[in-house]
């Protein structure tokens, strides 16, 4: 092989891994671009949800008197003060119901 062949060879062989290179570094920065990093999260956080929500679903297929109780408990605590005023309501009602006295007895 002669001199002047090898140098071609050469610099085609360093023209090829500069063409690499170039193309490494521009999927490296498409990679890196915000808005794929942002497609990239969002895509994440989409399929983490998803795998939650069905992971939830077959719990409940699995147990749905547990999870009517679980529910019906968190309903009931979320929801005490409204119910303690209703029921309040309802109690004083029921105990104030006196049809023996009128309110127009002269009495």
């Amino acid at each position: 092989m002669s001199r002047e062949q090898a140098y071609r060879e050469a610099t085609e062989r360093a023209a090829h891994l500069r063409s690499k290179a170039v193309l490494s570094l521009a999927d490296a920065q498409a990679r890196i671009a915000p808005d794929r990093l942002k497609a990239d999260v969002e895509a994440k956080i989409t399929a983490t949800a998803l795998d939650g929500i069905a992971y939830v679903g077959a719990k409940v297929r699995q147990r749905p008197v547990a999870t009517g109780a679980a529910a019906t408990g968190i309903g009931l605590f979320l929801f005490r003060r409204p119910l303690t005023a209703l029921f309040g309501r309802l109690f004083v009602r029921l105990r104030n119901r006196n049809t023996e006295i009128s309110e127009i007895d002269d009495g």
